[in-house]
């Protein structure tokens, strides 16, 4: 029999923290992520649907809609990334397909994906050097596509210019760290 053990992008047994100045990198191994794409000529369906199960309003483009203990941002036409709290929602994507049936396509994203959250005043400096989205802009749930150190990764907005979710692909975790480790080392 196999002794298996979890581990975090990172390849810890816990979670990374890291501290430069006022600002904090933290990895979050602890959330759930499904992807929620409607079907053509579901699109109404989809949306009534995903609204039903975050419990509010779908996000439009650009932007999250935070909730408790389900969020969602927009990822693309018709699509969206919902996010839960692992512990309780480890079978986000499951709960989700059944709640909107053959409305969307629905995938399991958690291992996928890894996710940085960065907080804290200085956010803005650190994120200046490393993408080209005006972040000092961004309001309190604002959510994009960005290119940082080559990789496609998007940004949520959390708390404007002082807290931001950098989630990239779970196979270059290391290489993202490093990328936001160095430039907060340089902008702090």
């Amino acid at each position: 029999m196999h002794d298996l053990v979890a581990i975090t992008p990172l390849g810890g047994d816990k979670p990374r923290v890291d501290r430069v100045g006022p600002v904090t990198l933290s990895e979050r191994p602890d959330w759930a992520l499904a992807s929620v794409a409607s079907r053509l000529g579901r699109e109404q369906d989809c949306r009534d649907g995903l609204k039903a199960a975050l419990g509010q309003g779908v996000p439009d483009v650009g932007r999250l809609a935070a909730g408790d203990p389900l969020s969602a941002f927009w990822t693309g036409p018709e699509q969206w990334m919902v996010e839960a709290p692992h512990a309780s929602h480890e079978d986000l994507a499951a709960r989700l397909k059944a709640a909107l049936g053959d409305a969307a396509s629905v995938t399991e994203q958690t291992d996928g994906w890894c996710r940085f959250d960065m907080e804290g005043d200085g956010v803005v400096a650190v994120l200046e050097r490393l993408c080209n989205v005006d972040v000092a802009a961004q309001d309190s749930g604002a959510a994009t596509r960005a290119s940082i150190e080559h990789l496609g990764c998007f940004l949520v907005c959390r708390a404007a210019r002082r807290s931001l979710s950098v989630i990239g692909p779970r196979s270059s975790a290391g290489s993202l760290h490093h990328a936001l480790l160095t430039a907060m080392r340089s902008a702090l």
